[in-house]
């Protein structure tokens, strides 16, 4: 999907988000918890949806370089 500026909604910073202050969906905590499982971590709660975002980012960044 394409947001007006022509990029994907996938490239958009999650501080853009228009929802991004909104609590982290159901899929983002699963997802989250699952990554600090196998980082040994514990995952994070109350997140909103755009700090979900990042903690998946640097989580996925963490699991390639171990």
């Amino acid at each position: 999907m394409k947001t007006q500026d022509g990029s994907s909604a996938a490239e958009k910073d999650p501080a853009q988000w228009v929802t991004g202050d909104e609590p982290m969906t159901g899929p983002q905590a699963s997802y989250l918890e699952t990554l600090a499982q196998q980082a040994g971590e514990q995952p994070p709660k109350d997140l909103t949806k755009s700090q979900a975002s990042r903690a998946i980012d640097e989580l996925q960044q963490r699991a390639a370089r171990g």
